[in-house]
């Protein structure tokens, strides 16, 4: 897949708590953005966040949180993004969804290494 020197980065910030019909929300994200062969998405995982409530979430053993924040990038064409939008209003019952243009430095696949296996 080739990707454009400038693309579009979509950042969702949500609870590692969140659901999509008994799955992981970010899970499901990844899941639909990798069905519509979006070029690529990652999880991260904080260790201490809050949102618009203001609790605040964090991975400290003596305030243990079930709930830590987790960021879902994904970056790809602007129309490509664009398609997964309204996705996202259907999937999404709280959180933060940002959108920004990028600069693709460099997007390759290592070919030495193998695929990963279907989830």
């Amino acid at each position: 897949m080739h990707l454009p020197h400038e693309a579009m980065l979509l950042r969702i910030l949500i609870g590692e708590s969140d659901r999509w019909h008994h799955q992981p929300l970010y899970e499901a994200l990844v899941l639909k953005a990798r069905e519509m062969h979006l070029a690529g998405a990652t999880v991260l995982r904080g260790p201490l966040g809050y949102g618009k409530s203001s609790r605040l979430h964090t991975a400290k053993i003596l305030r243990l949180s079930m709930d830590l924040p987790l960021v879902i990038e994904i970056v790809d064409t602007e129309e490509k993004i664009a398609s997964l939008l309204p996705l996202l209003d259907e999937m999404m019952k709280g959180g933060l969804v940002t959108l920004e243009k990028v600069r693709v430095i460099n997007y390759r696949a290592d070919t030495e290494v193998e695929p990963p296996p279907e989830i």
